[in-house]
């Protein structure tokens, strides 16, 4: 190929540089800043092509298949699923994930119901529409946890209906985590055997593993499948995520693709060969104690956000084991500078690896300075 023209390049220039000062304001969204994958470079001269069943032999034969199957292997080992009955992929994020629980749940209970609650995150309603899928949508808490009043009755009302819960391993704008267990009491004192449960765990599915006291959120809790991301909390430039389930779903929907020599049992057919590669380095470089100590260090600071801003006079809170800090919401100028997620009257921000002490402290002073804001009708 020819060098780049000048003006090719300049474009470039000013792209990585707007880059660059965006990242040192970065508070607001659950994508961890802090990662490096410059030993992969080389692989980028590569067409990496990782079609069809990652378990399955494939004529496209420029493929991390292998590299996958232990990247599926060692998030299905943190969510306690037996490697006999694990099957999973890696999707190109959560959305992805999400949809393709509710696809074996839909090939499962064709006529079944979809519940969620009103602080799922806004992919399950349009997933729902794409696969035409009956669904009621349920009341919240005030803390982003369902309520769980309202899905006992709406469930009542249409028990003879298969049950399908679209369950928040971490809300979007608060981190409220769903209690599986509470939800299948309801299925049991309601007689209710037709179920099925997916598991958004987009952020906290890499929180809850590493540490203490952690919510229910693995396939031994009764999840029948399991959304994580991959360029949250773990950190990638490339948008991505794994999706588990048990084997015993995945052969009901398996097709053979014969040009490919593949089992298409994935929603798309190319799929990112890079991405992989990507966690599993992550995962090399890490291990459990590196991820262990990196969920510590964000709980901390976390913590840090919520008492250092209430003694700023800033209202702040956070849930159990949840690195997402929610506020009042700020003037435009903040969120716009902060790069914050706001949603309402409140507003939030998430201490990912690259999250520092000094930025809270930062941020706190602007608040301040800012005083109280008129908020939406």
């Amino acid at each position: 190929m020819t060098e780049l023209q000048a003006t090719t390049r300049q474009r470039l220039d000013e792209l990585e540089s707007r880059f660059e000062d965006l990242a040192g304001h970065f508070l607001g969204y659950p994508t961890n800043q802090d990662f490096d994958y410059s030993a992969l470079l080389p692989f980028l001269s590569f067409n990496v092509n990782n079609v069809g069943d990652p378990f399955h032999d494939s004529n496209f034969a420029t493929n991390t298949h292998e590299i996958e199957r232990e990247v599926i292997r060692r998030f299905g080992d943190l969510m306690r699923l037996p490697r006999e009955d694990l099957w999973g992929y890696v999707t190109n994020g959560g959305t992805e994930g999400n949809m393709y629980g509710m696809f074996l749940a839909r090939e499962l209970f064709p006529d079944g119901i979809v519940y969620f609650s009103e602080d799922t995150h806004y992919s399950i309603l349009k997933i729902t529409r794409v696969l035409r899928t009956r669904n009621i949508m349920i009341k919240s808490q005030e803390n982003g946890e369902v309520d769980y009043d309202d899905l006992r009755e709406s469930i009542r009302i249409n028990r003879d209906v298969p049950a399908i819960f679209m369950a928040n391993i971490g809300t979007t704008m608060k981190g409220a985590v769903d209690d599986v267990s509470r939800v299948r009491e309801i299925f049991d004192d309601l007689a209710v055997t037709r179920h099925y449960i997916h598991g958004d765990a987009a952020l906290s599915g890499m929180i809850l593993p590493f540490v203490d006291d952690p919510q229910p959120h693995t396939f031994e809790d009764g999840f029948d499948s399991i959304s994580i991301s991959g360029h949250k909390l773990i950190g990638a430039p490339i948008p991505c995520g794994v999706a588990l389930t048990r084997n015993e779903y995945v052969a009901r929907i398996a097709r053979s693709v014969e040009y490919v020599g593949v089992m298409d049992t994935t929603l798309t057919g190319s799929r990112n060969g890079i991405t992989p590669l990507m966690l599993w380095l992550a995962w090399e470089q890490y291990g459990i104690e590196g991820f262990t100590q990196l969920v510590a260090g964000m709980l901390d600071v976390a913590a840090y956000a919520v008492e250092h801003f209430n003694s700023a006079g800033i209202p702040a809170w956070r849930n159990k084991n949840s690195a997402t800090v929610v506020f009042p919401r700020p003037p435009a100028d903040i969120i716009e500078k902060w790069q914050l997620a706001p949603y309402e009257g409140i507003a939030h921000l998430i201490t990912m690896g690259h999250v520092t002490r000094d930025q809270i402290d930062q941020l706190a002073e602007e608040l301040v300075a800012a005083g109280p804001v008129a908020q939406p009708a």
